[in-house]
């Protein structure tokens, strides 16, 4: 049986212990202290870094627990999860709801069940492909930047003691929609740091997340389909449990006003083509690689059961928004590499006033209602809140690929 967390350690982080196991150790009491007996609410805690961090935050056996997502049956599975863990700690008051956190029930139940001395918000649109035309990005905007601003300023009227809203390395010098979004979110959400703590976090890809191209891997397996792997990207990377520990330390350690990301270096990028070849080896084969989709498609669809080879669509990448490399900090901004083990921290992060973040939120929705908008439209108003948003644009997107 393919072992997963053991794969990930091995042949991606190069990592048996967390990279964040000293700081961790070192900052143990006073992460007990900020969450030991408090109540929690989770937004979107069913995905990948949202059920890690709760993971990570049940260890300090908080009181309460809300999580909200708008997957029923990922909720579900998050709940079997954690009653099946052994050792594990749930709270008596433990409660999921799938519900979006835009709709009225959501801010019905924040009032009557609130406050919470602990939120993080984990809803994210987090792909690339989120950005094929007007409709995919304007419910990414909505999700990203829209909707976080009205949760803001209903926690600002009863604020909580720590406030989480994750980010992404693609917020740093954004070249995609979905990264400038996420910058957008970043800045919107300072404007706030005067009134309650905020604090985020950019970090590296999280192995196997859910939706990604390595989780792909397994559900393409399953399925007797072929891999479609970029031979030309190389990235960072996290293990889920180690998303959640940047997530949950960054909540409760820091300042308010503070972007957490993790002091990877160089050395630690990894290929994609790199872990495919380990994947493929892992589950005692090797790869037989195309140059064509159709041409890997037709042999999965005849190869025999115990084949021992499994067949790989090797391409260039060509999508729009799609960068290079990956930073987590940009020139200009001021770094603390000395506080933490494994985790730097930004402390000048940029403060917006309300009054700008509204001017932004309006001129957003204004261009999205236009009959006739383009995404040409949408990126000039995005600009105009963050002038460094150089956009690469190709005409193409990765619901055009396997």
């Amino acid at each position: 049986m393919l072992n997963i967390n053991k794969f990930i350690s091995d042949s991606i982080t190069n990592r048996k212990d967390s990279f964040f196991s000293a700081d961790l150790e070192k900052f143990h009491e006073e992460l007990s202290g900020s969450i030991r007996n408090k109540s929690v609410l989770v937004i979107g805690g069913a995905g990948t870094i949202g059920s890690s961090y709760i993971r990570s935050v049940l260890k300090y056996r908080p009181s309460k627990l809300y999580v909200v997502d708008i997957s029923e049956n990922s909720l579900t599975e998050l709940t079997r999860d954690l009653r099946s863990t052994s050792g594990g700690y749930v709270p008596d008051d433990y409660k999921t709801y799938p519900v979006n956190y835009n709709d009225d029930v959501f801010y019905r139940m924040l009032g009557k069940e609130g406050p919470f001395d602990i939120v993080a918000n984990f809803s994210a649109h987090k792909h690339v492909r989120s950005e094929k035309d007007h409709y995919s990005i304007t419910a990414l905007l909505e999700n990203n930047v829209i909707r976080a601003e009205k949760l803001m300023r209903v926690l600002a009227k009863n604020p909580p003691e720590h406030f989480f809203c994750v980010s992404t390395d693609k917020a740093a010098n954004p070249v995609n929609i979905m990264g400038a979004s996420k910058k957008m979110m970043e800045e919107m959400i300072m404007a706030y740091a005067g009134s309650f703590p905020v604090t985020t976090a950019r970090f590296a890809n999280v192995a196997f997340s859910n939706g990604s191209l390595l989780d792909g891997f397994i559900q393409r397996m399953m399925k007797r389909q072929p891999f479609s792997v970029p031979t030309d990207v190389k990235r960072y990377f996290v293990s889920p449990d180690e998303s959640g520990q940047i997530c949950m330390m960054a909540c409760m350690l820091g300042q308010t006003g503070e972007i957490f990301f993790p002091k990877l270096e160089e050395h630690q990028l990894t290929s994609f083509k790199d872990i495919t070849e380990a994947f493929v080896k892992s589950i005692g084969m090797e790869v037989l690689p195309f140059d064509s989709e159709q041409a890997a498609r037709e042999y999965a669809a005849k190869m025999p059961e115990d084949t021992k080879f499994w067949p790989v669509f090797y391409f260039t990448s060509d999508t729009s928004g799609e960068k290079s490399f990956e930073e987590f900090f940009t020139e200009g901004e001021a770094l603390d590499l000395d506080t933490f083990h494994s985790l730097g921290v930004i402390r000048n992060a940029p403060r917006r006033s309300t009054a700008d973040v509204h001017r932004m939120i309006s001129d957003l929705e204004n261009v999205l209602l236009l009959p006739e908008v383009k995404k040409a439209d949408i990126v000039k108003v995005m600009q105009k809140f963050l002038p460094n948003f150089h956009h690469i644009e190709t005409g193409k997107s990765l619901d055009q690929k396997m």
